[in-house]
Protein backbone atom coordinates (compact mmCIF):
# COMPACT_ATOMS: atom_id res chain seq x y z
CA UNK A 1 0.00 0.00 0.00
CA UNK A 2 2.87 2.32 0.80
CA UNK A 3 4.50 1.58 -2.55
CA UNK A 4 1.20 2.22 -4.32
CA UNK A 5 0.81 5.54 -2.52
CA UNK A 6 4.34 6.58 -3.43
CA UNK A 7 3.70 5.59 -7.03
CA UNK A 8 0.49 7.63 -7.16
CA UNK A 9 2.25 10.67 -5.68
CA UNK A 10 5.16 10.28 -8.10
CA UNK A 11 2.75 10.14 -11.05
CA UNK A 12 0.82 13.17 -9.83
CA UNK A 13 4.02 15.18 -9.46
CA UNK A 14 5.24 14.09 -12.91
CA UNK A 15 1.98 14.90 -14.70
CA UNK A 16 1.45 18.09 -12.74
CA UNK A 17 4.87 19.39 -13.73
CA UNK A 18 4.24 18.40 -17.34
CA UNK A 19 0.86 20.12 -17.38
CA UNK A 20 2.50 23.35 -16.24
CA UNK A 21 5.41 23.12 -18.67
CA UNK A 22 3.25 22.59 -21.80
CA UNK A 23 1.75 26.11 -22.13
CA UNK A 24 5.18 27.59 -21.48
CA UNK A 25 6.65 25.55 -24.36
CA UNK A 26 3.78 26.57 -26.64
CA UNK A 27 4.46 30.22 -25.80
CA UNK A 28 8.21 29.83 -26.34
CA UNK A 29 7.93 27.74 -29.49
CA UNK A 30 8.68 30.62 -31.95
CA UNK A 31 11.80 31.50 -29.96
CA UNK A 32 12.91 27.86 -29.80
CA UNK A 33 12.49 27.52 -33.57
CA UNK A 34 14.38 30.76 -34.18
CA UNK A 35 17.30 29.74 -31.97
CA UNK A 36 17.45 26.27 -33.58
CA UNK A 37 19.48 23.40 -32.19
CA UNK A 38 18.58 19.85 -31.30
CA UNK A 39 15.45 20.64 -29.27
CA UNK A 40 13.99 22.83 -32.02
CA UNK A 41 13.82 19.95 -34.50
CA UNK A 42 10.17 18.95 -34.94
CA UNK A 43 9.10 20.99 -31.90
CA UNK A 44 5.55 21.48 -33.25
CA UNK A 45 5.06 17.73 -33.57
CA UNK A 46 6.66 17.19 -30.17
CA UNK A 47 3.86 19.38 -28.80
CA UNK A 48 1.30 17.07 -30.41
CA UNK A 49 0.60 19.37 -33.36
CA UNK A 50 0.57 17.21 -36.47
CA UNK A 51 -0.44 19.62 -39.22
CA UNK A 52 -1.56 17.86 -42.37
CA UNK A 53 -1.97 14.43 -40.76
CA UNK A 54 -5.52 13.22 -41.33
CA UNK A 55 -6.07 9.54 -40.65
CA UNK A 56 -9.84 10.01 -40.84
CA UNK A 57 -9.36 10.13 -44.63
CA UNK A 58 -9.04 6.33 -44.59
CA UNK A 59 -12.23 5.12 -42.89
CA UNK A 60 -12.07 1.49 -41.86
CA UNK A 61 -8.28 1.27 -42.12
CA UNK A 62 -6.64 0.18 -38.90
CA UNK A 63 -3.80 2.27 -37.51
CA UNK A 64 -0.76 0.91 -35.69
CA UNK A 65 1.42 3.38 -33.81
CA UNK A 66 5.00 2.14 -33.51
CA UNK A 67 7.16 4.19 -31.18
CA UNK A 68 10.87 3.81 -31.92
CA UNK A 69 12.94 6.22 -29.87
CA UNK A 70 16.15 6.60 -31.84
CA UNK A 71 18.21 5.00 -34.62
CA UNK A 72 18.54 1.58 -32.99
CA UNK A 73 14.82 1.20 -32.36
CA UNK A 74 13.99 2.58 -35.82
CA UNK A 75 16.07 -0.20 -37.37
CA UNK A 76 13.85 -2.69 -35.56
CA UNK A 77 10.74 -0.75 -36.61
CA UNK A 78 11.78 -0.94 -40.27
CA UNK A 79 11.90 -4.74 -40.13
CA UNK A 80 8.61 -5.02 -38.24
CA UNK A 81 6.82 -2.51 -40.50
CA UNK A 82 7.74 -4.37 -43.68
CA UNK A 83 6.27 -7.60 -42.32
CA UNK A 84 3.14 -5.98 -40.85
CA UNK A 85 2.30 -4.35 -44.17
CA UNK A 86 2.59 -7.73 -45.87
CA UNK A 87 0.48 -9.76 -43.43
CA UNK A 88 -2.16 -7.17 -42.47
CA UNK A 89 -3.01 -5.58 -45.80
CA UNK A 90 -5.01 -2.38 -45.39
CA UNK A 91 -3.29 -0.89 -42.38
CA UNK A 92 -1.77 2.51 -41.64
CA UNK A 93 1.49 2.48 -39.72
CA UNK A 94 2.68 5.55 -37.85
CA UNK A 95 6.31 5.51 -36.69
CA UNK A 96 7.39 8.07 -34.11
CA UNK A 97 10.88 8.93 -32.89
CA UNK A 98 12.27 11.19 -30.20
CA UNK A 99 15.49 12.14 -32.02
CA UNK A 100 16.23 13.92 -35.28
CA UNK A 101 18.50 11.07 -36.43
CA UNK A 102 15.81 8.49 -35.72
CA UNK A 103 13.15 10.51 -37.53
CA UNK A 104 15.34 11.10 -40.58
CA UNK A 105 16.24 7.41 -40.80
CA UNK A 106 12.59 6.36 -40.51
CA UNK A 107 11.51 8.90 -43.13
CA UNK A 108 14.18 7.68 -45.55
CA UNK A 109 13.60 3.96 -45.07
CA UNK A 110 9.83 3.79 -44.56
CA UNK A 111 8.05 5.56 -47.43
CA UNK A 112 4.92 3.47 -46.77
CA UNK A 113 4.61 4.68 -43.17
CA UNK A 114 3.74 8.04 -41.64
CA UNK A 115 6.92 9.11 -39.86
CA UNK A 116 6.57 11.74 -37.14
CA UNK A 117 8.31 13.07 -34.07
CA UNK A 118 6.86 11.61 -30.87
CA UNK A 119 4.94 13.90 -28.55
CA UNK A 120 6.73 15.03 -25.42
CA UNK A 121 5.49 13.08 -22.41
CA UNK A 122 3.24 15.93 -21.33
CA UNK A 123 -0.51 15.35 -20.84
CA UNK A 124 -1.71 17.96 -23.35
CA UNK A 125 0.76 16.84 -26.04
CA UNK A 126 -0.04 13.15 -25.60
CA UNK A 127 -3.82 13.72 -25.65
CA UNK A 128 -3.59 15.83 -28.81
CA UNK A 129 -1.49 13.13 -30.49
CA UNK A 130 -3.95 10.39 -29.53
CA UNK A 131 -6.89 12.41 -30.85
CA UNK A 132 -5.17 12.94 -34.20
CA UNK A 133 -3.55 9.53 -34.71
CA UNK A 134 -6.40 7.48 -33.22
CA UNK A 135 -4.38 4.24 -33.08
CA UNK A 136 -6.01 0.82 -32.91
CA UNK A 137 -2.82 -0.47 -31.30
CA UNK A 138 0.16 1.23 -29.65
CA UNK A 139 3.51 -0.56 -29.83
CA UNK A 140 6.61 0.65 -28.06
CA UNK A 141 9.93 -0.91 -28.95
CA UNK A 142 12.60 -1.93 -26.42
CA UNK A 143 12.17 0.03 -23.17
CA UNK A 144 10.30 3.23 -24.01
CA UNK A 145 8.24 3.48 -20.82
CA UNK A 146 6.82 7.01 -20.90
CA UNK A 147 4.37 7.31 -17.96
CA UNK A 148 1.91 9.82 -19.44
CA UNK A 149 1.82 8.08 -22.83
CA UNK A 150 1.13 4.68 -21.29
CA UNK A 151 -1.45 6.06 -18.86
CA UNK A 152 -3.38 8.07 -21.45
CA UNK A 153 -3.39 5.27 -24.03
CA UNK A 154 -4.71 2.86 -21.43
CA UNK A 155 -7.45 5.28 -20.38
CA UNK A 156 -8.45 5.61 -24.03
CA UNK A 157 -8.83 1.84 -24.28
CA UNK A 158 -6.01 1.45 -26.79
CA UNK A 159 -4.36 -2.00 -26.59
CA UNK A 160 -0.64 -1.72 -25.99
CA UNK A 161 2.29 -4.01 -26.74
CA UNK A 162 5.92 -3.80 -25.71
CA UNK A 163 7.99 -5.51 -28.39
CA UNK A 164 11.68 -6.32 -28.68
CA UNK A 165 11.89 -5.63 -24.97
CA UNK A 166 15.28 -5.66 -23.36
CA UNK A 167 16.47 -4.58 -19.96
CA UNK A 168 20.08 -4.38 -18.87
CA UNK A 169 21.09 -5.28 -15.34
CA UNK A 170 21.91 -1.61 -14.78
CA UNK A 171 18.42 -0.46 -15.83
CA UNK A 172 16.86 -3.25 -13.81
CA UNK A 173 18.55 -2.08 -10.62
CA UNK A 174 17.27 1.46 -11.21
CA UNK A 175 13.72 0.29 -11.92
CA UNK A 176 13.64 -1.83 -8.77
CA UNK A 177 13.66 1.40 -6.75
CA UNK A 178 10.24 2.29 -8.19
CA UNK A 179 8.97 -1.24 -8.68
CA UNK A 180 5.44 -0.53 -7.50
CA UNK A 181 4.98 2.42 -9.81
CA UNK A 182 6.59 0.64 -12.75
CA UNK A 183 4.42 -2.43 -12.22
CA UNK A 184 1.32 -0.25 -12.63
CA UNK A 185 2.65 1.08 -15.94
CA UNK A 186 3.67 -2.35 -17.24
CA UNK A 187 0.24 -3.70 -16.31
CA UNK A 188 -1.17 -1.73 -19.24
CA UNK A 189 0.56 -3.96 -21.80
CA UNK A 190 -1.46 -6.84 -23.23
CA UNK A 191 1.80 -8.59 -24.11
CA UNK A 192 5.50 -8.02 -23.48
CA UNK A 193 7.79 -9.69 -26.04
CA UNK A 194 11.40 -9.78 -24.85
CA UNK A 195 14.68 -10.57 -26.55
CA UNK A 196 16.11 -13.11 -24.09
CA UNK A 197 15.23 -15.23 -21.09
CA UNK A 198 17.23 -12.86 -18.87
CA UNK A 199 15.14 -9.92 -20.11
CA UNK A 200 11.98 -11.91 -19.36
CA UNK A 201 13.13 -12.65 -15.82
CA UNK A 202 13.75 -8.96 -15.17
CA UNK A 203 10.35 -7.91 -16.50
CA UNK A 204 8.71 -10.66 -14.43
CA UNK A 205 10.50 -9.38 -11.32
CA UNK A 206 9.05 -5.94 -12.05
CA UNK A 207 5.53 -7.30 -12.05
CA UNK A 208 4.72 -8.57 -15.56
CA UNK A 209 2.76 -11.85 -15.25
CA UNK A 210 4.37 -14.81 -17.02
CA UNK A 211 1.15 -15.26 -19.01
CA UNK A 212 1.87 -11.94 -20.73
CA UNK A 213 5.56 -12.58 -21.37
CA UNK A 214 6.98 -14.08 -24.56
CA UNK A 215 10.65 -14.62 -25.42
CA UNK A 216 10.86 -13.87 -29.15
CA UNK A 217 14.45 -12.82 -29.86
CA UNK A 218 15.72 -9.60 -31.42
CA UNK A 219 13.97 -8.00 -34.41
CA UNK A 220 17.27 -6.53 -35.57
CA UNK A 221 18.54 -10.01 -36.41
CA UNK A 222 15.73 -10.51 -38.92
CA UNK A 223 16.84 -8.14 -41.64
CA UNK A 224 15.44 -9.33 -44.96
CA UNK A 225 17.65 -11.95 -46.55
CA UNK A 226 20.25 -10.30 -48.78
CA UNK A 227 23.56 -11.55 -50.04
CA UNK A 228 26.30 -10.72 -47.53
CA UNK A 229 28.74 -10.65 -50.44
CA UNK A 230 26.68 -8.00 -52.23
CA UNK A 231 26.41 -5.83 -49.12
CA UNK A 232 30.12 -6.28 -48.45
CA UNK A 233 31.02 -5.27 -52.00
CA UNK A 234 28.76 -2.21 -51.86
CA UNK A 235 30.13 -1.11 -48.50
CA UNK A 236 33.75 -1.48 -49.57
CA UNK A 237 33.05 0.38 -52.79
CA UNK A 238 31.48 3.21 -50.80
CA UNK A 239 34.56 3.31 -48.55
CA UNK A 240 36.85 3.30 -51.58
CA UNK A 241 38.78 0.19 -50.56
CA UNK A 242 39.92 -2.82 -52.56
CA UNK A 243 42.58 -5.13 -51.17
CA UNK A 244 43.32 -3.07 -48.04
CA UNK A 245 42.54 -4.55 -44.65
CA UNK A 246 39.63 -2.62 -43.13
CA UNK A 247 39.59 -2.14 -39.36
CA UNK A 248 36.02 -1.00 -38.69
CA UNK A 249 35.21 0.35 -35.24
CA UNK A 250 31.49 0.89 -34.66
CA UNK A 251 29.66 2.91 -32.00
CA UNK A 252 32.83 4.22 -30.35
CA UNK A 253 32.73 6.34 -27.20
CA UNK A 254 35.07 8.83 -25.57
CA UNK A 255 38.26 7.09 -24.45
CA UNK A 256 38.09 4.29 -27.01
CA UNK A 257 39.65 5.76 -30.14
CA UNK A 258 42.93 6.31 -28.26
CA UNK A 259 43.06 2.60 -27.46
CA UNK A 260 41.94 1.50 -30.92
CA UNK A 261 44.71 3.49 -32.58
CA UNK A 262 47.22 0.83 -31.52
CA UNK A 263 45.17 -1.85 -33.27
CA UNK A 264 45.14 0.13 -36.51
CA UNK A 265 48.88 0.70 -36.28
CA UNK A 266 49.42 -3.04 -35.75
CA UNK A 267 47.49 -3.87 -38.93
CA UNK A 268 49.16 -1.07 -40.92
CA UNK A 269 52.57 -2.59 -40.15
CA UNK A 270 51.45 -5.78 -41.88
CA UNK A 271 50.30 -4.14 -45.10
CA UNK A 272 47.86 -1.55 -46.50
CA UNK A 273 45.08 -0.87 -43.99
CA UNK A 274 42.15 1.51 -43.61
CA UNK A 275 40.69 2.52 -40.25
CA UNK A 276 36.96 3.30 -40.26
CA UNK A 277 35.72 5.05 -37.10
CA UNK A 278 31.97 5.31 -36.45
CA UNK A 279 31.38 7.45 -33.33
CA UNK A 280 28.23 6.57 -31.43
CA UNK A 281 27.32 10.26 -31.08
CA UNK A 282 27.90 12.73 -33.90
CA UNK A 283 28.58 15.55 -31.44
CA UNK A 284 31.92 13.79 -30.76
CA UNK A 285 33.15 14.29 -34.33
CA UNK A 286 35.29 17.30 -33.40
CA UNK A 287 36.96 15.36 -30.58
CA UNK A 288 37.71 12.40 -32.86
CA UNK A 289 39.12 14.70 -35.53
CA UNK A 290 41.31 16.41 -32.93
CA UNK A 291 42.65 13.05 -31.76
CA UNK A 292 43.54 12.06 -35.31
CA UNK A 293 45.23 15.40 -35.89
CA UNK A 294 47.31 14.94 -32.75
CA UNK A 295 48.33 11.48 -33.97
CA UNK A 296 49.34 12.91 -37.34
CA UNK A 297 46.66 10.98 -39.24
CA UNK A 298 44.83 12.49 -42.21
CA UNK A 299 41.21 11.41 -42.62
CA UNK A 300 38.24 11.60 -44.94
CA UNK A 301 34.67 12.17 -43.81
CA UNK A 302 32.37 9.37 -44.97
CA UNK A 303 29.79 11.85 -46.28
CA UNK A 304 32.32 13.23 -48.79
CA UNK A 305 33.10 9.87 -50.37
CA UNK A 306 30.03 10.04 -52.61
CA UNK A 307 31.65 12.90 -54.49
CA UNK A 308 35.37 12.24 -54.18
CA UNK A 309 37.88 9.41 -54.06
CA UNK A 310 39.19 8.42 -50.65
CA UNK A 311 42.52 10.12 -50.07
CA UNK A 312 43.43 9.09 -46.52
CA UNK A 313 43.78 5.78 -44.68
CA UNK A 314 41.28 6.84 -42.03
CA UNK A 315 37.56 7.38 -42.61
CA UNK A 316 35.38 9.05 -39.98
CA UNK A 317 31.71 8.22 -40.46
CA UNK A 318 29.74 11.43 -39.95
CA UNK A 319 26.29 10.06 -40.87
CA UNK A 320 23.62 8.12 -38.99
CA UNK A 321 22.04 4.82 -40.00
CA UNK A 322 24.92 3.50 -42.13
CA UNK A 323 26.78 1.40 -39.57
CA UNK A 324 24.62 -1.74 -39.88
CA UNK A 325 25.65 -2.25 -43.53
CA UNK A 326 29.17 -0.87 -43.14
CA UNK A 327 29.95 -3.72 -40.75
CA UNK A 328 29.80 -6.03 -43.78
CA UNK A 329 32.66 -4.10 -45.38
CA UNK A 330 35.05 -4.56 -42.50
CA UNK A 331 37.72 -7.23 -42.26
CA UNK A 332 38.30 -6.80 -38.54
CA UNK A 333 35.35 -5.39 -36.59
CA UNK A 334 35.29 -3.83 -33.14
CA UNK A 335 32.04 -2.93 -31.36
CA UNK A 336 32.31 0.08 -29.07
CA UNK A 337 31.00 1.14 -25.70
CA UNK A 338 32.95 -1.81 -24.34
CA UNK A 339 36.54 -0.69 -23.77
CA UNK A 340 35.03 2.03 -21.59
CA UNK A 341 32.12 1.39 -19.26
CA UNK A 342 29.15 2.18 -21.50
CA UNK A 343 27.49 -1.24 -21.45
CA UNK A 344 28.48 -2.25 -24.98
CA UNK A 345 26.40 -2.33 -28.15
CA UNK A 346 24.74 -4.87 -30.44
CA UNK A 347 27.52 -7.20 -31.59
CA UNK A 348 25.19 -9.50 -33.56
CA UNK A 349 24.70 -6.63 -36.04
CA UNK A 350 28.25 -7.33 -37.24
CA UNK A 351 28.22 -11.10 -36.77
CA UNK A 352 25.28 -11.56 -39.13
CA UNK A 353 27.51 -10.48 -42.04
CA UNK A 354 30.00 -13.21 -41.27
CA UNK A 355 32.37 -11.01 -39.31
CA UNK A 356 34.05 -12.13 -36.11
CA UNK A 357 33.61 -9.37 -33.52
CA UNK A 358 36.05 -7.87 -31.03
CA UNK A 359 34.78 -6.09 -27.92
CA UNK A 360 36.04 -4.94 -24.54
CA UNK A 361 35.25 -6.05 -20.98
CA UNK A 362 32.18 -3.82 -20.48
CA UNK A 363 29.25 -5.63 -22.14
CA UNK A 364 26.62 -5.46 -19.38
CA UNK A 365 23.84 -4.32 -21.72
CA UNK A 366 24.52 -7.12 -24.21
CA UNK A 367 26.03 -9.79 -22.00
CA UNK A 368 23.82 -12.60 -23.34
CA UNK A 369 24.89 -11.95 -26.92
CA UNK A 370 28.53 -11.62 -25.87
CA UNK A 371 28.44 -14.96 -24.07
CA UNK A 372 26.80 -16.69 -27.04
CA UNK A 373 29.30 -15.29 -29.53
CA UNK A 374 32.34 -16.11 -27.40
CA UNK A 375 31.08 -19.64 -26.76
CA UNK A 376 30.51 -20.10 -30.49
CA UNK A 377 34.09 -19.02 -31.22
CA UNK A 378 33.01 -16.00 -33.27
CA UNK A 379 33.57 -13.30 -30.68
CA UNK A 380 36.69 -12.12 -28.86
CA UNK A 381 36.58 -10.17 -25.61
CA UNK A 382 39.74 -8.21 -24.81
CA UNK A 383 40.87 -6.37 -21.70
CA UNK A 384 42.21 -3.24 -23.42
CA UNK A 385 43.67 -1.77 -26.60
CA UNK A 386 47.02 -3.56 -26.16
CA UNK A 387 45.33 -6.97 -26.00
CA UNK A 388 43.23 -6.07 -29.04
CA UNK A 389 46.32 -5.11 -31.05
CA UNK A 390 48.00 -8.42 -30.16
CA UNK A 391 44.90 -10.37 -31.20
CA UNK A 392 44.61 -8.49 -34.49
CA UNK A 393 48.23 -9.37 -35.32
CA UNK A 394 47.61 -13.02 -34.51
CA UNK A 395 44.46 -13.21 -36.63
CA UNK A 396 46.05 -11.35 -39.56
CA UNK A 397 48.90 -13.88 -39.51
CA UNK A 398 46.53 -16.87 -39.34
CA UNK A 399 43.93 -16.14 -42.06
CA UNK A 400 42.46 -19.65 -42.16
CA UNK A 401 41.78 -19.68 -38.41
CA UNK A 402 40.28 -16.21 -38.61
CA UNK A 403 38.03 -17.19 -41.53
CA UNK A 404 36.74 -20.10 -39.45
CA UNK A 405 35.93 -17.69 -36.61
CA UNK A 406 33.98 -15.49 -39.04
CA UNK A 407 31.98 -18.50 -40.23
CA UNK A 408 31.15 -19.40 -36.64
CA UNK A 409 29.96 -15.84 -36.00
CA UNK A 410 27.64 -16.00 -39.02
CA UNK A 411 26.27 -19.35 -37.88
CA UNK A 412 25.50 -18.03 -34.39
CA UNK A 413 23.75 -14.97 -35.81
CA UNK A 414 21.66 -17.11 -38.16
CA UNK A 415 20.37 -19.12 -35.21
CA UNK A 416 18.97 -15.93 -33.63
CA UNK A 417 16.53 -15.18 -36.45
CA UNK A 418 12.77 -15.63 -36.25
CA UNK A 419 11.83 -12.77 -33.93
CA UNK A 420 9.83 -10.82 -36.51
CA UNK A 421 7.41 -13.71 -37.14
CA UNK A 422 6.77 -14.08 -33.40
CA UNK A 423 6.31 -10.37 -32.72
CA UNK A 424 4.26 -9.51 -35.80
CA UNK A 425 1.90 -12.32 -34.88
CA UNK A 426 1.30 -10.69 -31.49
CA UNK A 427 0.27 -7.48 -33.27
CA UNK A 428 -2.01 -9.41 -35.63
CA UNK A 429 -3.76 -11.11 -32.71
CA UNK A 430 -4.28 -7.83 -30.88
CA UNK A 431 -5.88 -6.24 -33.95
CA UNK A 432 -8.03 -9.31 -34.60
CA UNK A 433 -9.46 -9.00 -31.09
CA UNK A 434 -10.53 -5.35 -31.62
Amino acid sequence: MLREGKGTLLHQLYTGLGTGVYPLLVLLRPLIEAVGGRFAYGIAQRLGRYAGVNLAARPGARTIWLHASSVGEVQAAIILTDVLLKILGDVTIVVTSTTEQGHRLASGKLPSAICLMAPLDLPQAVRRALRILRPDCYVCLETELWPVMLTEARRAGIPMLLLNGRMSSRSFRRYLRIRGYLASLLDGFRQVAVISEADGQRYAALGVPESRLAVCGNLKHDIEAVSPDQVRAASRQRLGVDAERVFLCGSTHEGEEEQLLEGFQALAMLGPAVWVIVPRHLERLAAVEALLGKAGLAFDLFSTLRDQVRRANVVVVDTMGDLADLYAGGDYVFCGGSLVDRGGHNIVEAARWGRAVYFGPHMKDFQDAADLLVQAGGGFQVADGHALADLLRAHANAPEQYAAACARAADMAARQRGAVACQSDLVRKILAAR
